[in-house]
């Protein structure tokens, strides 16, 4: 009899346990996309990452998205808040500089619950086809008409070459 006890305590502490673990489903985001934007009119880049929604996310939840700084140093990181009713997170760096070539900068997505506990984390790399010496030094146009920019256009005609960004060493 008391071998049955114990057995029968056993069991049901070992089920008590099994219930009190958390059980990971499925993610509740998924990369659908990710490049370099570069705007040559405003003279500026920015990693674009996009991602779809797979499952609901309790209220409150965020994504804390940290890029590779190009031109070296810290980490840029962008904090969005996740809405229930939008399927589809879009995630715009800060500006960045000194993109290269073919070399693939880090990057990675933390999708947080409101008490701050991860969900999901997703690591990627973004790798662009062209240098960003190619953008002009200076935006090309500015406020809200896009008028010429003086410092670029002198008596509104354009430079017979225009001056390239360029990455400090």
């Amino acid at each position: 009899m008391t071998r049955t006890i114990a057995l029968l305590a056993a069991m049901t502490a070992t089920l008590l346990m099994a219930g009190c673990q958390r059980e990971t489903g499925p993610d509740p985001l998924k990369l659908t996309g990710k490049m370099f934007v570069f705007n040559y009119r405003l003279a500026y880049a920015t990693y674009m990452i996009t991602l779809s929604k797979l499952e609901p996310v309790p209220e409150g939840s965020i994504v804390v998205a940290t890029f590779e700084n190009p031109a070296g140093g810290e980490p840029l990181t962008l904090t969005r808040k996740l809405f229930a009713k939008l399927e589809k997170v879009v995630l715009e760096s800060p500006d960045i500089t000194c993109v290269k070539k073919e070399r693939p900068y880090a990057v990675t997505i933390e999708v947080k619950g409101p008490a701050g506990q991860a969900l999901q984390t997703i690591e990627t790399t973004v790798t662009s086809d062209i240098d960003q010496d190619m953008m002009p030094a200076k935006a090309l146009v500015e406020g809200p008409a896009y008028d010429k920019n003086p410092a670029v256009f002198r008596d509104g005609k354009a430079p017979e070459h225009f001056e390239t960004a360029k990455c400090p060493t």
